[in-house]
């Protein structure tokens, strides 16, 4: 099976640019992470799990979508905000209602 054609991301990128906008330091993030963690995120030699990034994104006091778009408009084609929200938007309006709502059965 051939590998879709997505854009890689740069979660190292957007988290070091979301944290010093906020002003926070590495330590700051100690009831969630370590401070060489984050610092490991930062440069790219971890990826973290889903869950990670919604301790990360609590800290931040951003919401996990905000930190994954971040992560993901810097590689897309066009390069903004706007143009990735808008594909997502396409994407999620292109799925069959009953996926969707497949998790709320149960």
């Amino acid at each position: 099976m051939k590998r879709a054609n997505f854009p890689q991301n740069d979660f190292a990128t957007a988290l070091k640019k979301v944290r010093l906008a906020k002003k926070l330091s590495q330590e700051d993030f100690s009831l969630v992470s370590s401070r060489t963690y984050v610092s490991s995120l930062e440069r790219g030699v971890y990826s973290p799990t889903l869950n990670k990034i919604d301790a990360l994104a609590e800290v931040l006091n951003v919401h996990p979508l905000a930190l994954m778009t971040l992560s993901y408009v810097n590689h897309s084609k066009s390069g903004s905000i706007s143009a990735l929200i808008e594909r997502v938007q396409t994407e999620l309006a292109a799925l069959d209602e009953p996926v969707l709502n497949r998790t709320s059965l149960g």
